[in-house]
C-alpha cells in the first residue's frame, strides 16, 4: 500500500508553517542584508537625477520642457518595468528578477555618465528606470513571503528603510560630490550594485512560498530544508514544532498562474482600488515636491548650488527619521492607522505652505521636511501592506501593479508641479494642490483600508 502525495496546497500549508515557526537569526540577517544593498542603490539611482538636475540643466542648456523630461522619463520607464517585473516574478521567480534588474540599473548609470548630450541619456535613463521599477515591488514580495505574521511589519519595514536610507544618502552624497566632481562620478558611483547581483544569486534562496505555489514542491521543501538548516546554525538551538497556519477558506480552484483579473476578483477588488490610490497620492506628494526642491531653491530663491542641494537634503533625512518610526509603530497601531494619520499629517504642512506663500527658502526647509517625514512613513509601509494583501501566485504582480501606480504618481506629480509654478510665481497654488490631493488620500486610508496586522499571509489570501 502506497501512501499519496500530498497535496500543492498541503504543501503551501506546511511550508508556510515552518516558515512561521522559524525564530530571528543571522540567516534573516544576511538575506535583508543581501536585498537590502540591492535596493539601496536602486533609491540611490532615483534620487540621482533630481540632485544632477540643476549642473545637468546648465551643461546641457535645457529648457523647461528638457527639464521635466528628464524629471520624468525614468519614471516612465519604472511604470513600464513595474508592469513587467510581476508577471515575470510570479513566472520565472523573485530572486532572478531582481538579480537580473540590479545588472541593468548598473549598466545604465555607467553609460549615463558618459553621455554628452540629452537625447542618449534620456533613451538609458528610460531603461534604468524600467530596471529600477521591477526590483523594487519583486524585493518587497520576496521579503514578505519569507516573514512571520508575528511582528511582520517590523521585519519588513526594517528591511524596506534601506530604501529612504539610499534616498537620505544619495541627497547628501550629491549635495557633496556634485560641487567638487561633478554628476557624472554619482553616476559611476551608482553603479557599484552591479556587483551585488551576483551575490543575490549565489547567497539567498528562491522564496520558499513561491516554489510550493508555483508546484514545484520537491524543490520548495528542499529549499525550506537549506533554510531550516541555516536558521538552527545561526540559533545554536533545535527549531520548534510546526504549529497548524490559519487559511483564508479558498472559494475557486487554485491558479498557478497570475492574471490582472486575480487581483478584482471577489475580496481583492476593494483592496486594489483601495492600495493604488493610496500608492498614487503617496508617491505623487512625495515626488512631486522633493524632484523640484533643488531646481525651486536655485530658481525661486536664487541660492548658490551647494546651498541648493544642502537645503534639498533635509526632506530625505526626515523621511528616513518617518520610516524608522513607522517602523516601530506599525506593529502596535496598525496599518489603517499608519496610513490615514501619515497622509494627513503629510497635507497639514504642505496647507501650511501654501497659506504663508512659501516666500522664503527656511519656510521651504522646514515645512517640506515635516511633510516628508510623514509622507515616508506612509509610502514605506506600503511595501509592507501590499504583499499582505494577496495571495502567493500572484503576489508580485500585485506588487508590481501598486508600483505602477506609484510611478504615476511619480509622472503626475512633477509634471503637476511644473504647470503650477509657471516660472516661480504661483508656489501657493502648487502646495494647495498637493496638500489638497494628499487629504483627500487621506479620508480614502481612514474609511477603506482593510487592517493586516498579526495575520498570516495564508490567513489573509487563499
Amino acid at each position: 500500500m502506497t501512501t499519496a502525495a500530498p497535496s500543492d496546497h498541503a504543501v503551501q500549508q506546511q511550508i508556510a508553517a515552518r516558515l512561521e515557526r522559524l525564530p530571528m537569526s543571522r540567516w534573516h540577517v544576511m538575506v535583508r542584508l543581501v536585498i537590502g544593498v540591492v535596493t539601496f542603490f536602486e533609491a540611490f539611482d532615483q534620487l540621482l537625477i533630481a540632485f544632477s538636475m540643476p549642473q545637468i540643466t546648465k551643461e546641457w542648456g535645457l529648457s523647461a520642457a528638457g527639464v521635466t523630461a528628464t524629471l520624468t522619463v525614468g519614471s516612465i520607464g519604472m511604470l513600464l518595468g513595474a508592469l513587467a517585473s510581476g508577471w515575470l516574478a510570479d513566472r520565472i521567480g523573485r530572486v532572478r528578477v531582481i538579480a537580473l534588474c540590479v545588472a541593468v540599473t548598473a549598466l545604465g548609470s555607467l553609460g549615463m555618465a558618459l553621455c554628452t548630450s540629452l537625447l542618449p541619456f534620456l533613451v538609458l535613463r528610460f531603461v534604468q528606470g524600467f530596471a529600477i521599477g521591477g526590483e523594487v515591488p519583486t524585493a518587497a514580495s520576496y521579503i514578505s513571503e519569507l516573514s512571520r505574521a508575528k511582528r511582520r511589519g517590523r521585519f519588513v519595514l526594517m528591511y524596506e528603510i534601506v530604501f529612504p536610507a539610499g534616498l537620505a544618502i544619495g541627497a547628501l552624497a550629491s549635495a557633496w560630490i556634485i560641487p567638487h566632481w561633478g554628476w557624472r562620478t554619482l553616476f559611476v558611483i551608482a553603479a557599484v550594485p552591479g556587483i551585488a547581483a551576483v551575490a543575490v544569486q549565489r547567497r539567498v534562496p528562491e522564496s520558499p512560498r513561491w516554489l510550493a505555489a508555483r508546484g514545484r514542491t520537491a524543490e520548495a521543501v528542499r529549499t525550506m530544508e537549506e533554510i531550516e538548516r541555516q536558521v538552527e546554525k545561526a540559533t545554536g538551538q533545535p527549531l520548534p514544532a510546526p504549529a497548524p497556519v490559519r487559511a483564508a477558506v479558498q472559494t475557486e480552484p487554485q491558479r498557478r498562474n497570475s492574471s490582472l483579473r486575480d487581483l478584482f476578483a471577489g475580496r481583492y477588488r476593494k483592496r486594489t482600488l483601495v492600495v493604488w490610490a493610496i500608492w498614487f497620492v503617496g508617491y505623487l506628494a512625495n515626488y512631486g515636491v522633493t524632484s523640484w526642491l533643488p531646481t525651486l531653491y536655485r530658481t525661486t530663491y536664487h541660492l548658490p548650488m551647494d546651498t541648493a542641494l544642502w537645503y534639498s537634503t533635509a526632506a530625505s533625512v526626515a523621511g528616513l527619521f518617518g520610516c524608522l518610526i513607522a517602523a516601530l509603530a506599525v506593529d502596535l497601531v496598525g496599518r489603517r492607522v499608519v496610513f490615514s494619520v501619515g497622509l494627513g499629517a503629510t497635507a497639514v504642512p504642505l496647507l501650511v505652505l501654501a497659506a504663508l506663500g512659501a516666500t522664503t527658502a527656511v519656510q521651504l526647509v522646514v515645512w517640506s521636511a515635516i511633510a516628508a517625514m510623514f509622507n515616508f512613513a506612509v509610502n514605506v509601509s506600503l511595501y509592507l501592506y501590499t504583499p499582505e494583501l494577496y495571495p502567493t501566485r500572484s503576489r508580485a504582480l500585485g506588487c508590481s501593479m501598486g508600483g505602477t501606480m506609484n510611478r504615476l504618481g511619480l509622472i503626475v506629480g512633477p509634471v503637476l508641479v511644473g504647470t503650477l509654478y509657471a516660472g516661480g510665481s504661483n508656489l501657493s497654488a502648487v502646495f494647495f494642490a498637493i496638500g489638497g490631493i494628499t487629504l483627500l488620500g487621506a479620508l480614502v486610508a481612514a474609511l477603506f483600508v482593510e487592517e493586516t496586522k498579526g495575520r498570516t499571509l495564508e490567513e489573509l489570501s487563499p
